[in-house]
């Protein structure tokens, strides 16, 4: 079986909307680190030297291959990435090899084969 990781980088107040919208497409679960700076094209404003910038989490979701795309760009649209500038970004990259997720590869399987 073969995997993608997608990495969304996503303003902390949409979190939990990215974070359904994954699990609705087929994801399994996520690691979420919160907390995360971004910096975009243009620096924003500061209050005497401190951001006035959200936080951001980084949500990491190591998922299905055929499942990756459908993830990718459910996200993408629930985070209204392309709409609103600074929402956040997402990418998806191939994984080599993956341990640690054998309990969820047999229902994988079955759920794949179903559809496939």
């Amino acid at each position: 079986m073969r995997f993608k990781l997608i990495i969304a980088f996503v303003d902390n107040s949409k979190t939990d909307a990215v974070m359904q919208a994954a699990r609705e497409s087929g994801a399994t679960g996520a690691t979420v680190i919160t907390s995360a700076r971004g910096e975009g094209l243009t620096k924003k404003t500061t209050f005497f030297g401190l951001a006035l910038e959200g936080q951001r989490d980084v949500l990491m979701f190591l998922v299905e291959e055929h499942r990756s795309r459908a993830i990718l760009e459910n996200i993408a649209n629930v985070g209204e990435f392309d709409e609103q500038p600074g929402t956040g970004i997402a990418i998806q990259l191939d994984v080599e090899d993956a341990l640690g997720v054998a309990h969820q590869i047999n229902e994988l399987k079955t759920d794949l084969e179903d559809k496939l």
